[in-house]
């Protein structure tokens, strides 16, 4: 294989060119070669483990996590039990982020169809906005900030 230049791996790999250099700033890809006139030369091992970059951050797999399974496939005499252990952990991670997406949907469904139409003083998709109270499920709302508080106000 030729020595492939960064946007030639960033199109081979479908990952911005911006990426590939974060990547290796944070130590993901390790630095590539040099050519003569000072281009990165990158080779089939780049390409491969931004493959498995790629791959793994689509499936939603963090950083921390990657930096994790790359260490393990580098010792392929290892025992996987580690591999499994990330995979089986994210595994219920997204299952808990599937459980409150229902929740949340339910409860969207729930209170926009109890929409009357209208005047937006009468709205029920507004009201229940406006008072957690009149929700019927516990859900978690994810925030920019982090989760919200969605615990329920006591009662007045």
């Amino acid at each position: 294989m030729r020595e492939l230049r960064i946007g030639d791996l960033a199109r081979a790999t479908g990952i911005s060119v911006e990426t590939v250099r974060y990547y290796e700033r944070i130590g993901l890809m390790p630095p590539p070669g040099r050519t003569q006139g000072n281009y990165r030369a990158y080779d089939r091992g780049h390409l491969e483990r931004l493959n498995f970059i790629r791959h793994a951050r689509t499936l939603g797999f963090d950083i921390a996590e990657i930096r994790s399974l790359l260490a393990l496939a580098a010792q392929p005499a290892t025992d996987c039990a580690a591999a499994d252990a990330i995979a089986s952990c994210h595994l219920t991670a997204v299952e808990a982020k599937i459980a409150s997406l229902e929740a949340l949907r339910a409860e969207l469904t729930r209170f926009a169809g109890q929409c009357r139409g209208g005047a937006a003083a009468d709205c029920r998709v507004l009201e229940v906005l406006a008072d957690h109270r009149l929700c019927t499920g516990e859900h978690r709302l994810q925030t920019p900030e982090g989760p919200a508080d969605t615990r329920r106000p006591a009662p007045r």
